[in-house]
């Protein structure tokens, strides 16, 4: 009786409904309303009968910024789309690949011009492969560590592919070298952070390294 008697209708309204747009607004109406439009998939004024859902959620998928999409009908006779926005956990600045995120799920994702979301920041010569592995890790960990989420500003990498931490206070940079054993060479820093940079003061060196096992080398300005 339901499908019956919708399928005599015509669609009046289209709701777009992004579920997870709380916290980020990567997604707006107007964008999915857009992307309809030019493939020529938009519902208001067609006849129920005559709208293909299906196509509706591929056409809605080939953004970039979708996760994962459902579009249905209602009792009434409208067309809802159900989005879940992907999720960024980094952003990368390439001086090979320009900007874009890494999301939660390792792949690529673009940036958006409605909405810029505050993350971990890598910048230099990043591979996209380099992003999705080695430096996603290690992001992870400082992400899941509140202390060094708040203590470090930026990621650079170098032409010699050496990775360095810019802190927020402090006029310097920690050579990390490779993120091999990463872990290990910070929690030497943050030993030489309370035992010596307390100390000395945070403007006294240009550079911190810990390439060196049992060691840290410093650089005076």
């Amino acid at each position: 009786y339901f499908k019956d008697n919708t399928q005599e209708k015509v669609c009046e309204n289209f709701k777009v409904f992004v579920k997870d747009s709380i916290d980020k607004q990567f997604i707006q109406t107007k964008d999915i309303e857009q992307l309809l439009k030019k493939a020529e998939l938009h519902p208001v004024g067609k006849p129920l009968a005559e709208i293909n859902t299906m196509e509706m959620e591929e056409a809605i998928s080939t953004n970039k910024l979708v996760k994962t999409v459902e579009v249905y009908t209602t009792h009434n006779g409208s067309i809802v789309a159900r989005i879940y926005q992907r999720n960024p956990v980094m952003r990368i600045i390439s001086h090979q690949d320009g900007s874009y995120y890494i999301d939660s799920e390792r792949e690529r994702m673009p940036t958006s011009l409605n909405y810029t979301v505050y993350l971990p920041l890598a910048t230099g010569y990043i591979t996209e492969e380099f992003a999705k592995k080695e430096l996603y890790d290690f992001v992870i960990y400082i992400s899941d560590n509140p202390s060094w989420d708040a203590w470090i500003e930026q990621i650079v990498i170098d032409r010699s592919d050496k990775v360095q931490i810019v802190p927020r206070a402090g006029d310097f940079r920690v050579t990390l070298g490779s993120l091999d054993d990463y872990k290990g060479k910070l929690d030497k820093l943050k030993l030489f952070i309370d035992k010596g940079l307390s100390t000395v003061g945070w403007n006294r060196y240009s550079e911190i390294n810990l390439e060196y096992n049992s060691q840290v080398v410093c650089t005076l300005k």
